[in-house]
């Protein structure tokens, strides 16, 4: 029975945050502040979510700084993802030699 009321609650909270933009916005959003502001939220998200699962992947802070930078800079230059995955992983492995 608990984990039946678990699921429901969870169907709940993730269920209500989608909805509701449904039922509050019946026409399209004008503002430009506001599109802006909609179309990075997922890219913060997936940051606040990410970055600190990099600090924490190796041993070394140092070597998961390094390939954090890489991907960084990489993406700046519009590289493709599968390759900036792969050469900032390279770059990590390559640093723990190093550090």
């Amino acid at each position: 029975m608990y984990e039946l009321i678990c699921v429901a609650i969870m169907c709940l909270v993730t269920y209500i945050p989608r909805a509701l933009p449904i039922a509050f916005f019946h026409r399209e959003i004008k503002s430009e502040f506001i599109k802006s502001f909609l179309f990075y939220v997922p890219y913060a998200v997936m940051a606040s979510l990410t970055f600190p699962s990099i600090l924490y992947c190796t041993n070394n802070h140092y070597t998961a700084i390094c390939g954090s930078i890489t991907a960084i800079i990489l993406s700046c230059f519009k590289v493709k993802m599968i390759i900036v995955v792969i050469i900032s992983v390279a770059v990590v492995f390559l640093t723990q030699f190093v550090f």
